[in-house]
């Protein structure tokens, strides 16, 4: 780690692990005049690490020029003048400023917290409004594609697992009762109305800096920055913010919707977006949530039915777990309609 520290002229440092990503590893470095995070990019995920690289690059001098004050966390350049590093066969490696006074949390525990994030990244998306999002190149082919998600998910019914498949019946056809959604999601990707813009991807709590009085500073993270939908950077916030518990949990009971947090980030996105998103749009925040939460459920289910060879599982029946606790949430969003 000291070889690739010094490759961006970096020689009395230290390291330690730091944050709670899954895909990246990432760790804190104490160097003497200031602090940075490194990071190792998971190329079996992004299989083109020098596509994040650029497009990275493409938006920061966007901002830069356009949005000086926007504090945009981008990658430093290494002593060859590269902001991101292949060292060796260890892979592909990245240095960025840490943002001092700045934390991040793992969990949304307040609607306050719901709204400052959903604030934040409306405000990402419309500072780059002007940008053309078909300059991003794809880091991961069609990520948020429900029609191919669905594809894959009859694909593995009939050449997965048959004993999987017999345990999973239920669900299956419950999945099967709820494909209206996939109907829903071709009709907003085939809609004029319905606009590709700069989005984020991965909007889970955790890639929003917030300071020391609790107000979000900006987004990080920006690995799955590409030309998307504003239904995938809303839906992963439902997904993952309204619910008390996360997809791990087991006990079912536990799925309930917190009404004051999903208004929280209709109204914190809104405060940023509102002069951007079309009459269509606005109609589409509630099937934002259903449509990331009901494509969760297939790719959970879908890698169980494949014998786990995407997601992995820590105990048998993980993914059907997970599939399940997606399918209760989804059927609570139902609910409040």
């Amino acid at each position: 780690m000291q070889e690739i520290l010094s490759s961006f002229a970096l020689t009395e440092a230290k390291l330690e692990p730091f944050g709670s990503g899954l895909i990246n590893r990432t760790w804190k470095v104490y160097a003497p005049e200031r602090n940075y995070i490194l990071q190792k990019i998971n190329s079996d995920v992004f299989k083109q690490p020098q596509s994040i690289a650029y497009n990275v690059r493409l938006v920061a001098d966007y901002l830069q020029k356009n949005y000086p004050g926007y504090p945009f966390v981008s990658p430093l350049n290494a002593v060859s003048g590269d902001d991101i590093i292949f060292y060796k066969k260890n892979g592909w490696f990245r240095l960025m400023p840490f943002v001092e006074d700045s934390f991040t949390l793992d969990v949304v525990t307040t609607p306050e917290q719901a709204y400052e994030a959903a604030r934040q990244f409306g405000k990402f998306t419309r500072l780059l409004s002007g940008f053309d999002s078909a300059k991003l190149k794809i880091t991961i082919p069609q990520f948020h594609d429900l029609s191919l998600r669905y594809q894959q998910f009859l694909d593995a019914i009939v050449n997965g697992n048959m004993k999987r498949k017999r345990e999973s019946n239920d669900l299956i056809n419950e999945l099967f009762d709820h494909k209206s959604i996939v109907k829903q999601y071709q009709f907003i990707v085939s809609n004029p109305e319905c606009k590709l813009r700069v989005t984020h991807h991965d909007t889970k709590i955790s890639n929003v800096l917030f300071d020391h009085n609790g107000k979000g500073v900006c987004v990080i993270d920006l690995d799955t920055i590409m030309s998307g939908y504003f239904i995938s950077d809303v839906g992963d916030m439902m997904r993952t913010y309204i619910s008390p518990v996360s997809e791990e949990e087991g006990d079912f009971d536990q799925i309930v919707i917190r009404r004051d947090f999903y208004l929280s980030i209709v109204e914190g996105y809104s405060d940023e977006m509102k002069d951007q998103l079309t009459a269509t749009e606005k109609k589409q925040f509630m099937f934002s949530g259903k449509f990331m939460t009901y494509m969760q459920a297939l790719r959970f289910l879908t890698d169980y039915l494949n014998d786990d060879a995407y997601y992995g599982a820590r105990y048998e029946g993980h993914n059907l777990v997970r599939a399940k606790n997606q399918m209760v949430l989804l059927t609570r969003l139902n609910e409040i309609e």
